[in-house]
């Protein structure tokens, strides 16, 4: 069996591909902000996630989408309203980050 298969790094890794969809700084606060407070427009999670530019978030959500993680929903109306919220996929990830908090707060102070 090759090194590729067994290296949890290989560049077709699937550990690497969910780290690089739920990476970065603001991704994994955007989606707890919706997971938290559901549905939500751009300015309330602009106002959620403290710290966060327009800039930062545009790119975030619009990644967050690409990848699947949350829904955009535009409603036609005057003016355009558009809301986000969690996707399937990321309320199937919300376990997964439940141990992963629960593993760090187990841990012992350094």
């Amino acid at each position: 069996m090759s090194q590729q298969h067994n290296c949890p790094c290989a560049p077709q890794c699937a550990l690497q591909g969910a780290l690089e969809s739920i990476g970065g700084k603001w991704k994994l606060p955007v989606l707890c902000s919706l997971m938290n407070n559901g549905t939500s427009r751009y300015n309330e999670l602009l106002h959620s996630v403290h710290g966060i530019s327009n800039t930062m978030l545009s790119q975030t959500l619009r990644e967050l989408e690409r990848d699947h993680l949350i829904v955009r929903k535009e409603y036609l109306e005057v003016p355009v309203r558009v809301e986000y919220e969690v996707s399937e996929k990321s309320r199937r990830l919300a376990p997964i980050l439940g141990d992963l908090i629960q593993w760090s707060l187990s841990q012992p102070e350094a």
